[in-house]
């Protein structure tokens, strides 16, 4: 116990000098659990875990279909200090999947039901102070029919998988209850260049059972200075969990958030006081803009077109699941701002909020979404037509735009993944989503991915198709054909390609380019190559499509797939599981997205080669190329529309070939080389 408050006092003395004066304290408790399945009966079964854990890290991964899916047991002793008597204390979680039951000293405090969002408990009357306090939080991955989602072409991972929070505040404050939210609700009502119209809406809470009076301020900061000040006295009724309070201001000439090319953003302050002492204290980001989404022109932003240039991505990599940690989150979004990336889809599900968090200050638009999934190509249904699955779906929407809400990057709520109208049909119940969605937020469209046709494409505001011409079939010019028929068709709609890819291993290389079967144990790179050369081609060149987005960015895991290099893997990403490979589709979009000079020789992993004349491909955004093999000049070219200079017809020679390539760009001059053998 001696350790215990030792670690604590020193955790409080952080967390005091970081917060100043202010009265609220947010400590991390990830430290010293115990897990144990339920069904190791025997307490001596336990070992302790570091959160974020997930006990799925090595079955699911392993391509073992039946991998783990039921309940462990957390467990955490906490010594609550007498001191903070008087306060109010709060358990905040991140994320836990998907069914969560928490305890505090052997008596359930509540339920969670879903796995992707924050959910908190308050737990002032249920601790003793001056004492170790035990927490139980019973996590269940198992297969719940009212629970989303229901099926999914990923792992469902089970564990607390984010951080656990103890969140300790004064008796009045700024309510952390709705819905685990920030309190705060930063309503853009109407921006321009000249002027920014916003609502706060602030949500109070007052445990005590007498009215209290208070003050309210809101500051707009940029930087260290203030922009914007103004009080409001509220009168907080008793015993209230939440009390909205608005507080409306107008900025002139506001500096926007303008995506990556400049992700500005204000700090909002909103701080309590009463008998001038401050109670409480709240920051949210304020990214000031305006967009639009046109059936014909795309998507704009702060009233320019802007192409939106996406790829897709599940929270989860090798070795350690879906239990991510800050590092791997930042990792991700520097592999995606190398590649250009400027818009992405957070599939199929809530992400952490720090994922939100980068998105916004690297200026990425982003498209959110709720675990609403269907099956793909797979069995079983997405929508069981039952109350319990249609209030769990709007209770996972509520915590996602309420948590999220402040969020510039979030351009796009998303309603539903690959749904089927067949038996249970969906169809009604999107509608109700979609009103919900424009009730909680009137300032955001929504949006949807779809494999279909049918009256569920015709609800959100945009519609997105999930397209994988030249992989599951058909060849890659079938989506140009499809992509104009239905715009012909339905000029109203405003369409975007919400997933398209290939599987791609790195150990898998071949001379000649042959599609391939997509369910079999032959993943070839350069077919993955050519369908995005392709495809990308087809998408780049209609200015109706508003958004493209790559499936997927980094290959993920799905224990049922048994293809590829390895089963429980889907290989459709331009990285690596692990992110230390960027396959070869990766520097093509790199060459088309990223400004930034660049120079890349395709096919650099294939270096056993049988063919003698062979087509070499650069990828390079600089002005002229030069091709050298074995040091003899092949020749110089210009870099075509899509960033490629393809030489035709090179001959090798027998072992080693040396391929040099030299690209220029004004003064700049770069290099890419690598080494093939003619067998």
């Amino acid at each position: 116990m001696k350790n215990l408050r030792f670690t604590f006092s020193v955790l409080l003395a952080a967390a005091f000098s970081m917060q100043g004066l202010a009265q609220r304290e947010n400590i991390l408790i990830n430290q010293d659990w115990n897990f144990r399945f339920s069904h190791q009966v025997n307490h001596s079964s336990a070992r302790r875990v570091d959160l974020p854990h997930t006990w799925n890290a090595q079955d699911a991964l392993s391509g073992k279909i039946d991998y783990k899916r039921g309940i462990g047991n957390y467990t955490k002793n906490i010594f609550i200090r007498p001191e903070w008597k008087g306060k109010r204390l709060f358990l905040r979680f991140e994320g836990a999947n998907s069914v969560s039951n928490v305890f505090v000293n052997g008596k359930q405090i509540g339920e969670h039901r879903g796995g992707y969002g924050a959910f908190i408990f308050e737990i002032t009357d249920k601790v003793n102070y001056g004492k170790n306090n035990s927490i139980l939080v019973r996590v269940n991955n198992g297969e719940q029919l009212d629970v989303m989602p229901l099926v999914g072409d990923f792992n469902f991972y089970g564990g607390i998988y984010r951080d656990v929070h103890l969140l300790l505040t004064e008796d009045i404050c700024i309510s952390p209850l709705d819905y685990a939210s920030p309190g705060i609700y930063l309503m853009q009502k109407q921006v321009t260049d000249k002027q920014a119209d916003i609502c706060a809406r602030i949500n109070l809470s007052n445990k005590t059972e007498q009215p209290q009076k208070a003050i309210l301020k809101l500051q707009i900061n940029e930087g260290a200075k203030t922009v914007y000040e103004s009080e409001k006295e509220v009168t907080i009724a008793p015993r209230t969990t939440v009390q909205p309070e608005n507080m409306e201001f107008t900025l002139s000439n506001p500096h926007l958030w303008n995506g990556t090319q400049d992700p500005f953003m204000y700090q909002a302050v909103v701080t309590l006081f009463k008998d001038g002492k401050e109670l409480d204290r709240v920051e949210q980001p304020l990214g000031l803009r305006y967009y639009t989404t046109d059936a014909d022109k795309g998507f704009f932003l702060n009233g320019k077109h802007l192409p939106l240039h996406g790829v897709c991505r599940h929270q989860e990599r090798a070795e350690v699941g879906n239990a991510l940690r800050p590092m791997h989150h930042e990792e991700d979004t520097r592999i995606m701002r190398e590649m250009g990336v400027n818009a992405i889809r957070l599939a199929h599900y809530p992400q952490a909020t720090y994922m939100y968090d980068l998105m916004d200050k690297n200026g990425i638009v982003t498209w959110a979404e709720i675990p609403f999934v269907g099956p793909g190509g797979y069995a079983d249904k997405g929508f069981v037509d039952q109350p319990s699955f249609r209030e769990n779906g709007k209770e996972q929407l509520k915590e996602m735009i309420r948590q999220h809400y402040n969020h510039p990057s979030i351009c796009f709520w998303g309603l539903f993944n690959e749904l089927k109208e067949y038996g249970d049909n969906p169809v009604e119940y999107i509608k109700e989503l979609n009103v919900m969605a424009h009730q909680e937020d009137p300032t955001r469209p929504t949006t949807s991915a779809s494999n279909q046709g049918g009256a569920l494409n015709f609800i959100t505001d945009n519609i997105a198709w999930n397209r994988y011409d030249g992989w599951y079939g058909a060849t890659p010019a079938t989506l140009a054909t499809w992509l104009d028929a239905t715009h012909k068709s339905h000029p109203e709609l405003k369409i975007a390609i919400s997933e398209y890819g290939a599987g791609a291993s790195i150990y898998h290389q071949q001379d000649s380019l042959v599609q391939t079967e997509p369910g079999s144990w032959w993943h070839p790179e350069n077919w993955q190559t050519e369908y995005h050369i392709q495809n990308w081609k087809i998408i780049s060149e209609r200015p109706y499509v508003w958004g493209s987005f790559v499936w997927n960015m980094f290959d993920f895991g799905a224990a049922h797939r048994t293809e590829g290099d390895r089963p429980g893997i889907n290989d459709k990403g331009l990285v690596t599981h692990d992110r230390k490979v960027k396959k070869d589709a990766f520097y093509f979009y790199k060459a088309n997205w990223n400004p930034d000079p660049m120079v890349y020789i395709a096919g650099h992993r294939n270096v056993k080669r049988v063919k003698p004349v062979t087509d070499i491909e650069i990828f390079s955004n600089c002005t002229e190329v030069t091709l050298k093999v074995n040091g003899k000049p092949i020749g110089k070219m210009k870099p075509d529309a899509l960033n490629m200079c393809v030489f035709k017809g090179v001959e090798l020679s027998r072992g080693d070939n040396d391929i040099e390539v030299v690209a220029r760009d004004g003064k700049k001059v770069l290099t890419d080389a690598c080494c093939w053998v003619l067998q």
